[in-house]
């Protein structure tokens, strides 16, 4: 009996991952093997760098409102810890985004902390 192998399935992967490296350099789009192993450190890469966008998002945000909160006599940490305690909740993002397209609206919020 001669050996069963599954071919269409086999060529259809190898389709789709071939398909999923264009636009890589050199034989890392045409060549099987490698075009695999390319692809697979890519997937790597794009699950760490989803969770260290998370971390740098966070940074900028902090960044943004501590310049933000600096002309007013305020630092950062300062302001968190009122913020805090004055049990205002918005989120370092929204506090950032205020901070860089709505100053007065910043001030307002900054002026309720102070309180």
């Amino acid at each position: 009996m001669p050996r069963s192998v599954n071919h269409v399935a086999s060529r259809a992967r190898r389709k789709k991952i071939l398909k999923r490296t264009r636009g890589y350099w050199g034989r890392n789009k045409n060549v099987w093997t490698v075009a695999k192993n390319r692809w697979e450190k890519g997937q790597q890469y794009a699950f760490r760098d989803r969770r260290a966008k998370k971390r740098s998002f966070r940074s900028l945000w902090i960044q943004r409102i501590n310049a933000g909160v600096r002309p007013l006599g305020l630092s950062y940490s300062q302001f968190i810890g009122l913020l805090n305690k004055s049990e205002i909740k918005l989120s370092r993002k929204t506090l950032a985004d205020l901070a860089l397209s709505n100053p007065e609206a910043f001030k307002a919020v900054v002026d309720a902390v102070k309180k």
